[in-house]
This record gives C-alpha cells, sequence and structure tokens, in this order.
C-alpha cells in the first residue's frame, strides 16, 4: 500500500516541476522579446533624431552662409567657383552659376564678384547661358565687375565664361585656350563583321542613325555633321572675339581658335588674359576689398548622396558610345 502511494505522488512532483520550468522558460522568453522590442524602438527613435537633424542642418545650411556675409564689414569680394565638366546636372552647371552670380550681383554689399575657374570645358549650351547672363548682369549693374581668375585650367568652355568678364587672371603656369569644339566616338563595325553579329535599326527618317557607331559612316553625313560643329565653334569665337575685343592678337596669331591651349605667361602676350594673378591677390589688390565671400550654389550633402545613388548607368554609356552632342574642349 504504501508503494503504491508512493508512485503517485512522484508523478505529481514531476508534473509540479515540469510547470515551474515552463513558466521560468516563459518568463525567460518574455524579457527577451521586451529586450529585443524595446533595442527596436530605440533604433527607430534614433535614426528619427538622426534624420530630423540632418535635415535641419541641410536647411539650415544657407541661412548660416548668408549671415557669415552678413557679418562682414561694408563690403566685400563675392567669390563663385566654377569647377570641374560644365554640364547640366553637375556642380557648374549653368543654373548654379547663374543662381550665385544674381546672388551676387543683388548684394549691396559686393564690391566685385570673381569667378575662380578651373575647369576643362563642357556643353557649349551650358556655357553659352553662363556667358550671356555675365553680360546681361554687368549691363544691370555697370558699378560691378566681374574677374575671372584661372587656376590649373580655363580651357575651351571654360575659357568662353571667361571670356564674358572685365577680365582674366591666371596663373603663369595655368593651361588656358583650346577654343574648339569636338565630338567623339567609337565605330565597332570591323568589330561586329569579325563576330558575325548583325545589326538592325528600324527608323523613320533617311539619317536618324546616322550618328549610331554600329553602322558604317556615309560622306554626307560626316559632311553634315562637321557644318554642325564649325558652326558651334564659329558661334564660341565670335563670342570670345565680343568678349575680349582688341586685346585678342588673333591678326598676329591665326592659330588663336585653332584649339591650342597655352600657359598663363603665353596667354598674356597673346591677349587672351590681361594679368598674372590668382583669386586673393585679384580681390586685394584690384578690386579693393580682400575679404571673399564664397556665393558658390552647393549641393546639399543629402542631394550628393541621392545623386551618386542615382546615377544612370545608360546616360554615361550612351556617351561612351558616342551619342553625346559636341562639347567645347
Amino acid at each position: 500500500m504504501t508503494d503504491e502511494w508512493k508512485a503517485p505522488a512522484k508523478a505529481s512532483a514531476e508534473t509540479g516541476d515540469e510547470k515551474s520550468w515552463k513558466l521560468l522558460e516563459k518568463t525567460l522568453l518574455a524579457g527577451v522579446q521586451e529586450q529585443r522590442r524595446s533595442r527596436r524602438w530605440g533604433i527607430f527613435f534614433k535614426s528619427l533624431t538622426f534624420l530630423y537633424l540632418f535635415g535641419l542642418l541641410v536647411l539650415l545650411s544657407p541661412m548660416i552662409s548668408m549671415e557669415k556675409g552678413a557679418s562682414l564689414g561694408s563690403g566685400y569680394t563675392a567669390l563663385i567657383d566654377i569647377t570641374g565638366m560644365i554640364a547640366d546636372k553637375e556642380p557648374a552647371s549653368a543654373d548654379n552659376i547663374v543662381g550665385s552670380l544674381r546672388a551676387a550681383f543683388e548684394d549691396k554689399k559686393v564690391k566685385g564678384v570673381v569667378l575662380r575657374i578651373n575647369s576643362p570645358g563642357g556643353s557649349p549650351v551650358q556655357s553659352g547661358y553662363v556667358y550671356d547672363e555675365i553680360r546681361r548682369l554687368r549691363g544691370l549693374h555697370p558699378d560691378t565687375k566681374v574677374y575671372a581668375v584661372i587656376s590649373d585650367l580655363g580651357a575651351s568652355g571654360a575659357y568662353y565664361i571667361a571670356s564674358a568678364a572685365d577680365q582674366i587672371y591666371a596663373d603663369k603656369a595655368s593651361l588656358v585656350g583650346s577654343i574648339g569644339v569636338t565630338a567623339a566616338g567609337y565605330g565597332f563595325v570591323g568589330t561586329m563583321e569579325k563576330l558575325g553579329v548583325e545589326r538592325r535599326t528600324y527608323t523613320s527618317g533617311e539619317h536618324k542613325s546616322f550618328l549610331d557607331p554600329f553602322q558604317p559612316q556615309k560622306p554626307a553625313e560626316i559632311q553634315f555633321w562637321q557644318s554642325v560643329l564649325d558652326t558651334t565653334h564659329q558661334q564660341f569665337i565670335n563670342s570670345v572675339k565680343k568678349g575680349r575685343g582688341d586685346r585678342l592678337k588673333d591678326k598676329e596669331h591665326p592659330e588663336l581658335f585653332s584649339g591650342l591651349i597655352w600657359s598663363g605667361e603665353q596667354a598674356l602676350s597673346l591677349g587672351l588674359i590681361d594679368g598674372l594673378g590668382n583669386a586673393s591677390s585679384v580681390a586685394r589688390d584690384v578690386i579693393g576689398e580682400k575679404e571673399l565671400v564664397d556665393f558658390t550654389v552647393e549641393e546639399s550633402p543629402f542631394d550628393r548622396f541621392s545623386k551618386k545613388l542615382g546615377a544612370s548607368v545608360a546616360e554615361h554609356l550612351a556617351m561612351w558610345m558616342g551619342f553625346q552632342g559636341p562639347s567645347l574642349r
């Protein structure tokens, strides 16, 4: 009788232990889940705070720049950087440069504008837009002079823009000029023949695909495309002559518009520039206001990050294959 009663008691004890362990296990799991939940919410709120502060910084950065300029004395020199390729959607796009120019000319404290140039050129459309706007603003504000200062490189479309300024300065070792137009591409016709690949193009218009690098060139189309480049080149030449006037020594040096590039010292003797100097020396010695205030339009960190993420592979591939328009180089 005693043993028979002991067995159920033992089973009952084991059942009680199992319940205790399950309860403990549930308690521990609930604690872990609560910690995970708290960690997720913590990450969420930290991310939200970071994004808020980042957005606030982006919004306030232009105001900080404006207050910096406003805190200076009675006058200063406006500085606008033109760096890199002159093209749409680039830092040196016409919209960015023109926006900076207008802001500088509207500022009553600006005593002169310095365009600090370090660019190989780029789009003739973008360069021409900036050139025209500089001349328009000079007409509206005749007392505010514009000085182009070339650092390492002021070539082609960059020189196009510089020629609209009242005066151009450069370092003796700067590279200046390259007044010409180019449109380059590749031809893959021979390669396709060797590979046995047939190109099939369907167009409406006899010459619609005349820039197709996978088709043979036709003499009439080559002649036509050359006429487009020659017309753009002549527009470039006319603008430079209008901007530089009698300072150019093109009659003694007809190769001035051949696409060649010269050092700053040579450019001075050719009339391409007016003197040797840099942004600081021009502000101090020519304009008479050594304080420089940067009016360059800068992309926000968010815009730069977005642009890197959204860079178009197709666009760069098209340019590599020769589908881009003329460029001033």
